[in-house]
């Protein structure tokens, strides 16, 4: 078990309070406000009450800092080597429907490093947390990714293109290369929890394409802070730049590049 730091504490604390919103509106969706923001891409006005509590919480414990963020955009801070990089809701969809499978994201960028991540479902109450060097957790149960060396046995991840976003082809190229060696593969709709539950060790690995900043960045963390690998489908792609992405462990990573490489030719 392990106590978080007061960086952490700060986090968490954000994550909890924006997740009391979220959990009020869930449940009551007739009574939401949704505006359109793109097709197939809905946003809701509790995304943006989360985004601003986030905000306000972060910039009173620690003022200066930048953000990178998903309703908001970048905001340059007096602090430059400093960047918050928050997503209020993600897995809005899932939100919409009623369906309890979305989180709150918040990471640390210090120079261009991810040193700490939050992911929170206020739905479940399950709380990801992860410090650079020191660990990844589950509320305060120490995380391991899965020890799965075949890629037979694994069930993986990922998130499927949905209507206005490219890459349908590509995707349906990639299941086809994954569903005949693997023994499933779910896609529940939250790009966060697919990663914290890589780090969990309950998905044994995760991919997708054309993810943002803020939809990976604590998931990347949780997921090498439990042991784990993240790559690039290019491994030379920066992954934060790109949004294109692996997760798993050690040994099926290879596995998995493999076949996504072989999904291109």
């Amino acid at each position: 078990m392990s106590t978080p730091s007061a960086l952490l504490k700060v986090m968490i604390d954000a994550a909890r309070k924006a997740g009391r919103g979220l959990a009020r509106d869930f449940g009551e969706l007739s009574e939401l406000q949704v505006s359109k923001k793109g097709l197939g891409d809905y946003v809701s006005a509790a995304d943006i009450k989360a985004e601003q509590v986030l905000i306000e919480e972060l910039t009173k414990a620690r003022p200066g800092y930048g953000f990178l963020a998903e309703e908001s955009g970048k905001t340059e801070g007096s602090d430059k080597t400093h960047t918050w990089i928050i997503d209020p809701l993600d897995g809005t969809t899932n939100f919409l429907h009623a369906i309890p499978h979305f989180a709150v994201n918040i990471a640390l960028s210090r120079e261009g490093v991810i040193v700490a991540g939050v992911t929170y479902n206020p739905a479940t109450g399950d709380l990801y947390w992860a410090e650079k060097g020191k660990g990844a957790f589950m509320n305060d149960k120490r995380l391991r990714v899965a020890a799965r060396r075949e890629l037979v046995e694994t069930i993986l991840a990922t998130g499927i293109p949905f209507a206005g976003r490219p890459g349908h082809a590509q995707f349906l190229k990639e299941l086809h290369q994954l569903t005949q060696r693997v023994s499933g593969i779910r896609r529940f709709g939250s790009a966060a929890l697919d990663l914290a539950w890589v780090a969990a060790g309950r998905y044994d690995g995760f991919w997708e394409r054309s993810l943002n900043p803020w939809d990976i960045a604590p998931g990347i963390l949780l997921v090498t802070e439990s042991g784990g690998k993240i790559s690039g489908i290019d491994p030379a792609e920066d992954v934060l730049e790109t949004g294109n992405i692996v997760a798993s462990n050690l040994e099926l990573m290879p596995q998995i590049l493999e076949r996504l490489r072989a999904a291109q030719g």
